[in-house]
């Protein structure tokens, strides 16, 4: 961990592709999460490139409104080596997305005997002071994740002996 970012890796007993496949699915991240906040994929197309929204239901006990929305934009989609998306939401209600400056990544490489060496990367670089003030971070330790690269592991390795 620098003082910015927060990183874990875990070698994944399936294909890089495979791997990739399931992080460019929305649906699979209610599942994936290490934190337990996510909770529904509000748009359920596959993500195909950098730029795209997609949205996610959440839950947080410190968030002002407990059930909140977030707004995914994807920043990186290279398939199947890497993807990465920056949270943000509609906080106004006008439709005009704003985001906090921290970006979730993932870098998918083929290992030996087809498996995927997978680093998770949380980057909380670009988040401007005042929002600091409101939010610590990281707003949560590496174990989540490490839980995060396990859910993942575990639902890629499903899919790979199907």
């Amino acid at each position: 961990m620098t003082n910015d970012t927060m990183i874990a890796t875990i070698t994944i007993p399936a294909p890089a592709e495979t791997v990739f496949d399931i992080l460019a699915d929305p649906t699979t991240h209610p599942a994936i999460d290490g934190t337990g906040w996510v909770r529904e994929a509000l748009d359920r197309e596959p993500v195909t490139a950098a730029g795209q929204i997609f949205r996610v239901a959440m839950y947080h006990d410190n968030h002002p409104a407990k059930n909140y929305e977030m707004a995914n934009k994807v920043v990186v989609c290279d398939r199947p080596h890497a993807i990465a998306w920056q949270p943000g939401q509609d906080a106004a209600g006008d439709g005009n997305l704003s985001f906090g400056g921290w970006i979730w990544r993932y870098d998918v490489r083929s290992a030996e005997s087809a498996d995927a060496d997978v680093t998770l990367t949380y980057d909380w670089s670009a988040v401007a002071p005042e929002l600091r003030e409101h939010i610590p971070f990281p707003p949560f330790d590496l174990a989540h994740l490490e839980n995060s690269l396990k859910h993942l592991s575990d639902l890629a390795t499903a899919q790979a002996t199907v």
